[in-house]
């Protein structure tokens, strides 16, 4: 027959020794049971289950239980139960993993269950856990706490209502009112999951990193906030004070100042009322620049009337009231006018836009459309009225040419330099200086052709009504005629140099593309590709967004795989800007 552990502590209690140095209670039972190592123990008979322990002058009560260390100032130990409750400066560890103090605590041999109460305290290697109540499961090796709770790491400090902590790979994951509190930066968001080795943090759901220089939104991403870097996905952007920058994918490294941007990008600046959108984007915050390319699209808003410009590469760099605009390679400009007005648009290499004095240049190979007019030049620059923002002046540089299709033929004038001048953003009056040549076709009231002008002069001036030549004026005229058109030969209609390219004209925003290879663009895991550029300047309505719930997202959600259609966030933002669409 057995003696239990209750007829052992009694005998020792008989016999007279008030204290022991050390004491195993064991069991034959197959439950590993708590051992008691040190402290002074008694019974009493209020607490008949209970053998109690309270600390001697060697030191506090020792118990352990499977690598599981415990010391307090006083234990009830229930042996049966193999149960233990521990009162006054209460440590639990674990080998070199888990250290947890508290005021008071609990322990279950058979569950491995552990409870603490009372200013708790568990340390890991690189962060402090500190909450008011504290469970941890030795099974799963986790600790959670659901009344709040702060996680203090080497750069920041966490916290949150609901908290859960996983020993094994030493993450922590925070539910509710989350919060980062770090020297640079302040973080909210719903859920957060945070690994204590690395310092990389995991938001899901509606999360805000704010800062003196920079606010980041996101609904799912990650953050380093050891190496303040971070990578942000679904609905994704950053605000750099006047500058906003919108994208599927963003990268943020908050020391060089800088965020890149793939898939979807809108980078709008809110003081020079403008946009800038494309599928991969740079933004250096200190620079004040941004590098944008795939489908890169500049839009600025003049008279109500949105300019669009096009380049394989788009840079824009300077303070807003010093911005300049460098397109590279096959560029292209864009704008729509007034309604029954044809629009204007040209084609460049390269284009060069600054808007501090409000000049557009058309580089290597230009060509401009305005009205009924085709004009080339070895340049072009555009200059607009900066109190209107309407079109101002027109140049042409070298090698001018101005072309009119009519019915009967093509107008011409040709020369060293052109000068255009608007009125109403239509041009007026046009002046062709120096070694000026033209061909014009001559009609009356009635619009009969009367007659092909073919005259050479020092220079040509022209005037025009919505678009049209209704007028020319020579000055220092060289002897020239006009000819009825039956004796002027088919073969001399045409100046030197002419090229006729208006099936080239872009006649709509969507041309802007014409012609143009789609680019290869990145998948993000959980969000589809951008379509097709015929829905590059739609926008879906807002309620037509599923927006997944947090719980369903994984930190492995963030790596570009195949698409998952849980997670289908297509966002195409219209390129149609309006002033009361833009943030003040």
């Amino acid at each position: 027959m057995k003696i239990s552990n209750y007829i052992i502590v009694s005998l020792f209690l008989f016999l007279g020794f008030p204290s022991l140095a050390q004491v195993k209670v064991l069991d034959s039972t197959k439950t590993t049971k708590v051992t008691v190592k040190s402290g002074y123990f008694e019974k009493k008979p209020e607490f008949p289950e209970a053998v109690i322990y309270t600390r001697d002058n060697a030191g506090q009560v020792y118990i352990v239980h499977e690598g599981v260390e415990m010391w307090c100032d006083q234990a009830f130990v229930y042996f049966k139960d193999n149960f233990v409750k521990a009162y006054g400066n209460v440590r639990i560890s674990q080998g070199d993993t888990i250290n947890m103090r508290s005021k008071y605590g609990e322990y279950n041999g058979n569950t491995s269950f552990a409870f603490a109460a009372g200013n708790v305290v568990l340390t890991e290697p690189k962060t402090t856990l500190s909450t008011d109540t504290l469970y941890f499961d030795r099974i799963k090796q986790q600790a959670y706490y659901r009344s709040g709770g702060t996680v203090r790491d080497t750069a920041s400090v966490l916290t949150s209502r609901i908290g859960r902590y996983f020993a094994e790979t030493k993450k922590y994951q925070f539910l509710s009112k989350v919060k980062i509190v770090n020297p640079k930066y302040t973080v909210y968001s719903p859920q957060l999951d945070f690994y204590s080795e690395t310092g990389v943090a995991y938001l899901y759901g509606e999360s805000r990193i704010e800062s003196e220089t920079s606010t980041v939104y996101c609904e799912r991403g990650y953050y380093n906030t050891r190496k303040d870097v971070g990578h942000f996905v679904k609905n994704s952007r950053v605000d750099y004070n006047n500058r906003i920058l919108y994208g599927d994918s963003i990268y943020f490294d908050r020391a060089r100042g800088f965020a890149s941007a793939t898939n979807n990008i809108k980078v709008l600046d809110t003081l020079n009322q403008s946009i800038v959108r494309g599928h991969y984007a740079e933004v250096f915050r200190d620079k004040d620049s941004v590098y944008i390319t795939k489908r890169a699209v500049a839009i600025t808003l003049q008279e109500n009337d949105s300019v669009y410009v096009h380049a394989d590469t788009l840079r824009i760099t300077g303070k807003p009231e010093n911005r300049v605009i460098k397109g590279f390679y096959q560029a292209r400009m864009f704008k729509q006018g007034l309604e029954g007005e044809e629009p204007t648009s040209g084609k460049c290499d390269s284009i060069f836009i600054d808007e501090k004095i409000g000049i557009t240049k058309l580089l290597r190979n230009p060509i401009l459309w305005s009205g009924e007019n085709q004009m080339t030049g070895d340049t072009i620059h555009i200059l607009n009225n900066k109190v209107t923002d309407q079109l101002d002046t027109l140049k042409v540089f070298n090698n001018a040419f101005l072309i009119q299709k009519d019915s009967a033929g093509y107008n011409q004038v040709k020369g060293e330099r052109l000068i255009g001048l608007f009125t109403n953003n239509q041009l007026d009056t046009i002046d062709i200086i120096k070694n000026a040549q033209v061909i014009y076709y001559s009609r009356n009231d009635d619009q009969e052709l009367v007659g092909i002008n073919n005259t050479v002069s020092s220079t040509i001036q022209m005037y025009l009504e919505d678009q049209k030549i209704t007028g020319i004026r020579f000055i220092k005229k060289v002897p020239g005629k006009v000819y009825p058109p039956s004796l002027f030969p088919d073969n001399v209609r045409i100046l030197p140099g002419f090229i006729w390219r208006g099936d080239e004209r872009l006649m709509k925003k969507q041309d802007l593309f014409e012609g143009k290879p789609a680019p290869v663009l990145r998948q993000i895991k959980g969000i589809p590709l951008p379509k097709d550029e015929g829905d590059f300047f739609n926008t879906p309505a807002e309620d037509d967004i599923p927006i997944p719930e947090a719980s369903k997202l994984r930190p492995e959600d963030l790596q570009p795989r195949a698409t998952d259609p849980k997670f289908q966030t297509e966002k195409s933002d219209s390129l149609d800007i309006k002033k009361e669409n833009i943030p003040k």
